[in-house]
């Protein structure tokens, strides 16, 4: 049961607090039972005062002392952190990583040895508790290992299991760079709404809580897109003649494009991360 777990977290920056919040607002974890490690005193204190969990500069102690360590540190540092804490890791913790683009394989060949591994993909919206996480899991982890990383990432979202290790640059692509597209979209809509007459302001809350209702009509109905679309648009009406234009521009194809090179991207930068690796004495 994960509330009995104590649980590290390494890095206590945007994604590292935004566990903390998670999983102490949905009382999946209680704060004497979770470890925040910074080098940033200030931002220690910060995180101690707002949610009473106890917090250290010592990564070394905070493992040892802990049953899941959770890495949240930049792709550019986990290595040397990894390297650090290596010789307080064994099979009797569970080891989780949400550095960005740092596959398994590189994490696996920088400790060498057996554990009980598994890495998360979350996006931005974790900060407002709706975080589409992804999380993919190494040979040795378990199916209680997966839910109790789903029980932590669920604390700040919803979260799904990816069996195929190799997809993860695919979710990089939809859902971790996925905020970024909505943003735009967004912020063209409320354009749109100026361009037509409205005020900014009228136009930016129209075009935001819009995007919002559609969301959470899709996940609460679970309908199909296609479906929900036709029953907005009627014969000769305005939403078929908006979506004419969409498609005229190439909307879709301009989509899953973005998507397709974000997930180039992503296999480019984690096979630099994975030389990084090497020439940091992982391999």
């Amino acid at each position: 049961m994960l509330k009995d777990k104590k649980i590290a977290i390494i890095g206590a920056g945007n994604m590292g607090e935004a566990l903390v919040s998670g999983l102490i607002s949905s009382e999946s974890s209680n704060p004497k039972n979770i470890i925040c490690t910074d080098v940033r005193k200030e931002k220690l204190e910060s995180v101690k005062e707002k949610y009473g969990v106890i917090t250290l500069t010592n990564n070394i102690e905070a493992v040892e002392t802990s049953d899941i360590v959770i890495y949240a540190v930049k792709p550019q540092i986990i290595a040397s952190v990894l390297k650090e804490t290596t010789s307080c890791l064994d099979m009797s913790k569970l080891i989780i990583s949400i550095a960005a683009g740092v596959p398994l394989a590189a994490i696996e060949s920088c400790l060498k040895k057996e554990l009980r591994l598994i890495r998360v993909m979350p996006n931005i919206a974790a900060f407002v508790k709706e975080s589409a996480s992804v999380i993919a899991a190494g040979d040795n982890a378990t199916e209680e290992d997966i839910e109790l990383s789903m029980a932590i990432f669920n604390s700040m979202g919803k979260s799904i299991f990816l069996k195929e290790n190799s997809l993860m640059d695919a979710v990089t692509g939809l859902s971790g760079s996925g905020p970024a597209y909505i943003f735009l979209i967004v912020d063209a809509l409320a354009d749109a709404g100026v361009k037509v007459g409205l005020a900014r302001e009228d136009a930016l809350f129209l075009s935001t809580q819009t995007v919002l209702g559609a969301a959470k009509l899709l996940m609460e109905t679970k309908e199909h897109p296609g479906r929900l679309k036709d029953m907005v648009t009627s014969p000769g009406g305005t939403a078929i003649a908006g979506i004419h234009s969409l498609e005229k521009g190439g909307l879709r194809t301009t989509l899953i494009n973005a998507v397709e090179v974000a997930t180039q991207r992503s296999k480019e930068l984690g096979e630099i991360v994975t030389r990084n690796f090497k020439n940091n004495g992982c391999q």
